[in-house]
Order: C-alpha cells, then sequence, then structure tokens
C-alpha cells in the first residue's frame, strides 16, 4: 500500500497552517529573511538523492521585493549550446518540496526521454508553515507577491539555462494548481498552457477563511470574464485532472474551472469520452472546444483521492493505480508547442 494513505489529509494541513498564519501575524520581518537564508544555505550543503532521470539536478535562488525562494531545475542529458528547450513549471502542493515532487510526478523521467526544462519553484516553511503556496491571499497581497517570485525563477530558467521563453507550461498539484491558474491570469501571455490537478480556479477566494469553503466546494467561482483582467478569452487552454473521491478539494472545483475557462471564451462542450487503459483508474475526458480548438480538458479520475494520478508508489499524496497525470500533462502541453 501507498503511504498515502497513512499521510494527513491536505485539509487539516491547510487548516494548521491558517492558525499558525494567523498568530504569526507580521512578526515574520528581517528574522524570517534571515531564516530565509540560513536554510538555504543548509539545504545547500545537505546531500540529498536527486529524483530519477538522467541529467542535470541544479538549485538556485529567485528574489524579488516579496522576498526570495528556492527552486531546482532539470535539465536533460547532452543539451548543446544555444539550443533552446521547453519549460515544464511543476508547483508543489502542501507538505511537499522540489524533490518530493519531482520524485513523486517523476516527470524529470518524462522530461529525459521527451527532452525538455522543468523548474521546480519551492515554497518556504516561513512563509507558510506547512509548505502550502498562498494562492488565495489576494487581499493580503502575499498571492500576488509568490507569483513574481515564481516568475522570477521562470525568467532565470530561460536566461541562464537555456529554456525557451515561447515555450512555457503551469503544472501544479492542489495548492500548486491554484497558483499556476493565478500566475496565467496574469501573465496569460507568458505560458501557453496550465494543468491544474486537484486544484480551486481563480476567483473562488481571497483569504485563508474563503479558501477553506472553496476547498469543500462551498464557494461559487466568478466569471473570468467579468473579472478586471486582461484578455480573458486569449488566455492558454487548461486542462484540469481531478479525482472523483477527492475529499478534500472538492471536484466541484474542477469542473467549476473547465467552465469558467469555457464561457470566458465561448467554447461549447463536447461529448464525454470514456476511457480504460489496463487495471488503471478509469477516466471520464470532456473537450471545450470553439471553431475546432481545444479551449478546456476536464479528466475526471475515478477512484482517485487527493493524490496525484499514476504517481510513485511510495510518496505522500501520491497513487500510482491512476493514469499518467504527468504523461498527459506534457502531452497537452507539447501540442500547444507546436502550435
Amino acid at each position: 500500500m501507498a503511504k498515502r494513505y497513512k499521510a494527513p489529509t491536505w485539509g487539516s494541513i491547510f487548516q494548521r497552517s491558517v492558525v499558525s498564519m494567523t498568530r504569526q501575524g507580521m512578526r515574520a520581518g528581517q528574522s524570517a529573511m534571515a531564516s530565509m537564508v540560513k536554510q538555504t544555505v543548509r539545504q545547500t550543503l545537505k546531500k540529498r538523492k536527486p529524483p530519477a532521470g538522467a541529467g542535470q539536478w541544479l538549485q538556485g535562488v529567485a528574489m524579488g521585493a516579496a522576498g526570495m525562494r528556492r527552486y531546482r531545475l532539470y535539465r536533460p542529458p547532452h543539451v548543446k549550446v544555444g539550443e533552446r528547450l521547453p519549460l515544464m513549471v511543476m508547483l508543489h502542493g502542501c507538505s511537499q518540496d522540489a524533490r518530493t515532487f519531482a520524485n513523486s510526478t517523476r516527470m524529470n523521467v518524462i522530461a529525459a526521454r521527451e527532452r525538455f526544462m522543468v523548474l521546480y519553484p519551492e515554497q518556504d516553511r516561513v512563509s507558510n508553515p506547512q509548505g502550502c503556496w498562498n494562492w488565495f491571499d489576494t487581499t493580503g497581497g502575499r498571492a500576488y507577491g509568490e507569483a513574481s517570485l515564481i516568475m522570477s525563477a521562470i525568467d532565470q530558467a530561460t536566461l541562464l539555462y537555456g529554456a525557451d521563453r515561447a515555450r512555457v507550461a503551469a503544472v501544479g498539484l492542489s495548492a500548486g494548481a491554484s497558483m499556476a491558474a493565478l500566475l496565467v491570469a496574469r501573465h496569460p501571455d507568458r505560458f501557453k498552457a496550465v494543468v491544474m490537478h486537484s486544484g480551486i480556479p481563480p476567483g473562488t477566494a481571497h483569504s485563508t477563511i474563503s479558501a477553506v469553503g472553496a476547498m469543500h466546494g462551498l464557494r461559487a467561482t466568478k466569471s473570468l470574464a467579468a473579472r478586471p483582467l486582461r484578455a480573458v478569452a486569449a488566455w492558454p487552454p487548461l486542462m484540469v485532472i481531478h479525482g472523483s473521491l477527492d475529499r478534500v478539494v472538492s471536484p466541484h472545483n474542477g469542473h467549476a474551472a473547465v467552465q469558467a475557462w469555457a464561457a470566458a471564451a465561448g467554447a461549447r462542450a463536447t461529448a464525454t469520452r470514456s476511457v480504460q487503459r489496463g487495471t488503471r483508474y478509469a477516466t471520464n475526458v470532456t473537450d471545450y472546444k470553439r471553431k475546432g480548438s481545444t479551449i478546456a480538458t476536464l479528466v475526471e479520475v475515478a477512484r482517485l483521492g487527493h493524490a496525484w494520478s499514476g504517481g510513485a508508489a511510495k510518496e505522500f499524496f501520491s497513487d500510482d493505480k491512476g493514469p499518467d497525470a504527468s504523461r498527459m500533462a506534457w502531452t497537452f502541453a507539447s501540442k500547444q508547442f507546436r502550435q
């Protein structure tokens, strides 16, 4: 049995995080920055086995007005001088970090075979004690600050390591999925695709309290077209992957995300098709199209809880019995890269 069934639920992790952040308030200040620097040094010196996948497992730090965040970057072997490769930005969920998320998703293995880079921005425990991205704190501004730091990490990947600025996709799990959607909402011209795995769509929460309600499907998602965001209809295509047995983030959020995306672009749902591969969990796939182009895709995975579908069996929040979400994410993004 995978460890996922013994792991604490992300609902309890998120709620503990809310209580802890409330108590901490604004006391972080300069001591928080000093702690982050020390933690970065410790992690740099600490030797750990890199995730699977032949190639380079690099590390860096993105800095900005909101502070700093560590990141890891996977580069496949034999990258030629001047060669530009696509970039998949992978945003982890609560209680995970770059390394555990890479191990769970095994995206590096696909990257080595298909030749693309993978960027893993990492949330720090000073900004969120449970390692959750603060995607919900749009009122306080922390969500936008963290989004800016992630964009800084993407810029470093393109400037320093040869990632192709014109071929970037954002992928996330749970809190990371919600942050991925926020990134695209703020910088739609920088991404070719976005993949939300078990996340909450933008416009559904704006604070810690409303985020808890959104997780349980108790919050309505506002129309994207009505929001003061630029060129909503021109946002990159969206894929949503969500388990039917998710008790942490209600599957209602997956439906709300694709419907909001489709409505903003004037897309219509096509006939749902069922997919079953071997002994993997079955899926129901619905595409939303406009003039023949796919605007959004919903992949509902039967019997999947709050875990990365098709992930490594021995990792938390990972279910090896589901269809391969990493392969689905890359296939979806690579199609957009070719257009």
